[in-house]
């Protein structure tokens, strides 16, 4: 009996977790609806597929799906705003004090 054998299969993202349409037409509603809005793009996990978090000049924040690293940059692209990798670069701070702002006072928001 293997009931508590670990399966030697390699774990990966859920097929049906990919990018779609509505995730697109949401990130671009953040654009056009938001100012100073930068991308950043989060890598492939075994949970997630890659995906793209807009940080507007703020603080608030969005993330969705997108196809890979090339679709994000394509994405930026199109809509003509900068775009960065959060490996190599990190959150900026405003994400993380808008965060705070929404903890303190959560009826604000």
């Amino acid at each position: 009996m293997g009931l508590f054998r670990r399966s030697k299969r390699p774990r990966s993202a859920d097929p049906d977790r990919t990018a779609n349409r509505a995730d697109l037409e949401h990130l671009e509603n953040f654009v056009r609806t938001r100012k100073g809005v930068e991308a950043y793009i989060e890598p492939r996990t075994t949970v997630t597929e890659t995906t793209v978090i807009l940080i507007a000049d703020d603080g608030e924040w969005t993330r969705r799906r997108i196809d890979g690293p090339d679709g994000a940059r394509r994405f930026a692209f199109r809509l003509s705003i900068p775009i960065y990798d959060v490996a190599l670069m990190g959150y900026p701070q405003r994400m993380r004090d808008y965060n705070e702002r929404r903890k303190r006072r959560p009826e604000q928001y």
